[in-house]
Order: structure tokens, then sequence, then C-alpha cells
């Protein structure tokens, strides 16, 4: 039976020091993670060898910084991310950044500096 989510009880984790993310489905073959990232938060380069990835932003502007070329996005806005492609996810606003990342398969262990 299928059964309900919810953020506040998700694997919680902290990464570039200030940055959260809750797991909210963790499977080999998908995973669904809310990202909050502060203002002028950032990810580091990096490519993904394997999964295609969706970014959603939910609460605040961010910009998707890529190998080619930058996207601009706010809330109910998205983008589609490649296998290959170098990356990095951007808050350059004054508030506080909220969106889902749906990847296909999993990134563990796919992640590798651009």
């Amino acid at each position: 039976m299928p059964h309900r989510i919810e953020r506040d009880f998700a694997e919680h984790y902290v990464w570039g020091a200030v940055c959260d993310g809750w797991r909210l489905v963790d499977r080999g073959d998908l995973s669904v993670i809310e990202e909050r990232v502060p203002p002028h938060g950032a990810e580091e380069w990096h490519v993904h060898e394997r999964a295609r990835q969706f970014f959603y932003v939910l609460e605040g502007h961010a910009v998707m910084q890529t190998s080619q070329g930058d996207v601009a996005l706010e809330p109910r806005t998205g983008v589609e991310i490649e296998p290959g492609l170098a990356h990095r996810f951007t808050n350059a606003g004054p508030e506080d950044v909220r969106f889902l990342v749906i990847s296909a398969p999993s990134t563990r262990s796919d992640r590798v500096p651009a």
C-alpha cells in the first residue's frame, strides 16, 4: 500500500555547510529531494555521468549555471539537466530558495567534479 511522505520525517542532511536537504524518495532508480539554499549559497560545479535531473523551484529565485549557459528560475519553473552536463545551482537573491530535485537514476556515487 502506498504511504504518505512528510518532509518533517524524511532523512535530513546538510551540504555546503549552510544548505539543507530532505530525502523524500531514495531508491536506486529514483531520487526526490527537497532542498533549501540560503542567500548567496551555491553548489560546486559537477557532472552526473548517468543521472538525469529535474530541478523545480517552489520558493525564491535561483540560477542554474551550466556549461551551455545560465537558466534563471523562479517559483513554478524548472530545468532539466541531462547526464554529462556540467552544472551548479546558485542563489544570488536575498531570500532562501526551496526546490525539488528529481534524479533518475539516483545520483549517489554518480557525481564527479566538473
